[in-house]
């Protein structure tokens, strides 16, 4: 629903967007209730947990339609990205680059333990609409040069509906899930090429994808930049997919008794 259109400019969910999300709310309800699930997640990021009044829309949810959301800040959200990145992480160093709509997610990871991490408010929908904030930007290349040991070549690993986009614009050779720098940046001048109506009909990519993409873009690149990285993994894994691994963790002892 791109929720943060609404708070990164006026800091709370407008009424009308307010009344939609409850109504969404009201299709996932029947959805559960129709295929009978036993366990489930809502997790809500940056533009609830920024808005103020998104504790107020996720208590009348939770009154209303009897579901309930968890606000969750930017460490528990890179924290349950990281449960589904474990496979990808070996001994080198790596950094973590999550962008979403209103933040970016970073972490830093040494020998199998994350060493650094830290939450930005710079994100794709932000910076679309809200063009550049140089402090947060410079804070965020300033993190990563000061966690990023230089001596060593660092790879990244990059997620995010965005990225995974980029990917698979650049034609990847099949088992491959990574991308150069200059692949990126080919990537990036390429859609520049197309208007957004164009990136729509054209390469057609989704309205909600065909306007941030670019800005993302721009992210990762700068996130890249500041580590000195030449190379990111694209795994294809999210927020989604620690949800289940943490609903998974919690049922499947009921599972094993089936």
């Amino acid at each position: 629903m791109r929720l943060g259109k609404d708070v990164f400019h006026d800091q709370r969910i407008s009424d009308k967007n307010r009344r939609k999300f409850v109504k969404l709310m009201k299709a996932y309800k029947l959805l559960i209730d129709l295929y009978e699930v036993d366990d489930y997640m809502v997790c809500a990021t940056s533009a609830m947990r920024e808005s103020n009044n998104g504790r107020e829309i996720a208590d009348e949810v939770k009154q209303d339609v009897g579901l309930k959301i968890q606000i969750i800040d930017g460490n528990k959200e890179a924290d349950l990205i990281n449960i589904a990145l474990w496979s990808y992480i070996d001994h080198r160093p790596y950094l973590h680059i999550d962008v979403g709509g209103g933040s970016t997610e970073l972490n830093i990871y040494q020998n199998q333990k994350k060493i650094a991490s830290k939450s930005f408010k710079i994100g794709s929908v932000r910076a679309l609409d809200n063009g550049k904030s140089p402090k947060v930007w410079t804070a965020m290349r300033n993190f990563i040069r000061e966690n990023v040991d230089q001596k060593h070549r660092i790879t990244c690993i990059g997620t995010g509906g965005n990225i995974n986009k980029v990917f698979e614009l650049s034609n990847p050779r099949k088992n491959k899930r990574y991308l150069d720098l200059a692949k990126i940046k080919e990537i990036k001048s390429y859609l520049e090429g197309f208007s957004y109506e164009e990136r729509i009909n054209v390469l057609n990519l989704n309205p909600d994808r065909a306007d941030v993409i670019i800005p993302a873009s721009n992210i990762y690149l700068a996130a890249m930049e500041a580590a000195n990285a030449s190379k990111m993994i694209v795994p294809d894994v999210g927020l989604k997919d620690g949800v289940m691994n943490v609903l998974y963790e919690r049922n499947k002892s009921k599972v094993s008794t089936l």
